[in-house]
């Protein structure tokens, strides 16, 4: 890793790392914070939130932070953060962790900008003296349709913001059919240091696995223009649920909180499961799971399918770096990114089976395909130097 001293100015990220103290969360902003160390840049973590934590030990959420803090504060130290971090509950009862209050504010002062990473870090009168503000949303389709529909918090939030990125790369395209008033959208992706996911172990296992959560909760289904718009993962996986018996190769599902009735389902129609929790409580078991799978297959959330909105999984971009072929349902993204060789992209069962007889009739080179495209499509320089470019940075 780059550890020359930073040249280009002090960076905030603003994001969910303490919120949601998981590995693939985890990974998601450590990209980011390494990324921009790359390219020489002075990255600080922030969080100050005005909501309450979730705790994986009670399942539940919290206004205590403190054993989140305590798994990941050692992450982000281990990789040389250390007094480049603070989370500060912004709520009644809430305590400041790592950097002080003081530190923070006057780091607001301070900074060259922050990227608001997933659009989680709502903006307050502080964060105004930051004199970049940029905003890089991962899931699109909701937030543009709530402007469309008049959602003045979301709109005045989105109005604190300067340049605005989306992990919806085809937003704006004739083929797209999310609505793009009022705010331009500019394409970016994942980006992905990929020296963390190198491994010397090349031998893959025998499923193609993912890593999801198979009914997605929160109420997010949208309906926009007379139709409803599904956040449901289970809903698409279902449509596929027989692939294991019309495959010669093993398929397997990590998820949490799956009912009987589900484990059933999967069990009926082939499927392997594994507790996505438990993998995801630290960084290594979690790498491991991708780097040992076969490759992945998953799907996409409706709003992402049918309104052809050009995202691509941040999960999906670790599997491709850790040279695992992705069979992935398409979403508008082969636009941006090549398929046919390391990465596939879907509609039709028929698709997915082709996609796995190129695969298995070339395995070695689709793992080295998938290597490629991470590294020229999603390597953290590349990633961010554009994103920094374009906002003006």
């Amino acid at each position: 890793m780059n550890c020359e001293p930073p040249t280009k100015g002090k960076i905030i990220v603003f994001g969910i790392l303490f919120w949601y103290p998981l590995a693939g969360v985890t990974y998601q902003f450590l990209h980011y914070m390494l990324g921009l160390r790359q390219l020489g840049y002075d990255p600080y973590y922030i969080e100050d939130s005005g909501r309450w934590i979730y705790n994986p030990l009670i399942n539940d959420l919290s206004p205590d932070a403190t054993e989140n803090i305590k798994r990941v504060a050692p992450i982000l130290e281990a990789y040389s953060f250390k007094e480049r971090w603070g989370f500060r509950g912004h709520y009644p009862g809430g305590e400041c962790y790592g950097m002080s209050e003081a530190q923070i504010l006057n780091l607001y002062k301070e900074a060259d900008a922050f990227l608001n990473v997933t659009g989680a870090q709502e903006i307050r009168e502080e964060h105004l003296a930051c004199r970049r503000r940029i905003y890089v949303e991962s899931d699109p389709v909701g937030s543009q349709i709530r402007v469309v529909q008049g959602d003045e918090t979301l709109i005045a939030d989105l109005e604190a913001h300067d340049t605005h990125f989306s992990f919806g790369e085809n937003l704006g395209a004739p083929d797209c059919g999310v609505p793009t008033s009022r705010f331009e959208w500019l394409p970016t992706r994942q980006p992905i240091v990929t020296d963390l996911w190198h491994t010397s172990d090349n031998m893959p296992g025998i499923a193609y696995n993912t890593i999801t959560t198979w009914d997605n909760k929160g109420g997010k289904d949208i309906t926009y223009q007379g139709e409803t718009y599904y956040w449901r993962k289970a809903r698409e996986f279902e449509k596929f649920i027989d692939l294991p018996h019309q495959c010669s190769v093993q398929f397997e599902i990590a998820a949490a909180d799956i009912s009987q009735d589900v484990r059933y389902l999967l069990q009926k129609h082939g499927w392997s499961q594994v507790d996505s929790m438990e993998l995801s409580q630290n960084l290594n078991s979690y790498r491991n799971y991708i780097q040992r799978s076969r490759g992945e297959f998953t799907v996409a959330k409706d709003q992402y399918t049918r309104l052809h909105s050009g995202w691509f999984s941040d999960r999906s971009a670790c599997y491709l770096a850790a040279g695992r072929p992705v069979i992935t349902q398409e979403t508008g993204f082969s636009k941006f990114l090549p398929t046919g060789k390391g990465l596939f992209a879907f509609k039709t069962m028929e698709d997915i089976l082709a996609a796995v007889d190129a695969i298995e009739s070339d395995y070695e080179g689709n793992c080295r395909a998938a290597r490629e495209i991470a590294s020229e499509y999603f390597a953290a320089e590349k990633v961010i130097g554009s994103l920094m470019e374009r906002a003006g940075l």
